[in-house]
């Protein structure tokens, strides 16, 4: 980031948060400015989906018994081609799967679909992060 695009600001936050924080930072190489300018984009990263029509990148991570979801996972995702761009398929074992759904498009839209996966009973975990797009 250019020293001209910056903006400084003051935080209060209690002394042991900040002397967590701190650890963290140096244990990943991290100047303490850098990693709040990285947390504040992860946490803004976080709500992009409550915004609605903005347009997002993200994954959709599933965990889910095949035995019992398999076709209406992929029925569901046939009615999203729209915003999936790709799907990457791993067997754990013998019932269940782990799936990687990559999305590009309207927040509101991922968020529905998401919702939809979710709501299969074979379903165990579903994740979904996205990013804003510029």
């Amino acid at each position: 980031m250019k020293r001209e695009n910056v903006k400084r600001f003051s935080v209060s936050v209690p002394p042991k948060l900040l002397r967590d924080f701190d650890e963290f930072v140096k244990s990943m190489g991290y100047k303490r400015s850098r990693a709040i300018q990285l947390a504040m984009q992860n946490f803004l990263s976080e709500y992009a989906v409550k915004r609605g029509k903005e347009v997002v990148a993200g994954a959709i991570l599933m965990l889910y018994d095949h035995k019992r979801v398999k076709d209406t996972l992929t029925d569901i995702q046939h009615e999203y081609t729209n915003v999936i761009k790709s799907t990457i398929h791993i067997h754990i074992d013998e019932r269940n799967c782990f799936e990687v759904v990559a999305v590009i498009g309207e927040a509101e839209v991922i968020q529905n679909l998401a919702r939809k996966l979710m709501k299969e009973k074979g379903v165990k975990q579903l994740k979904l992060t996205v990013f804003p797009l510029p």
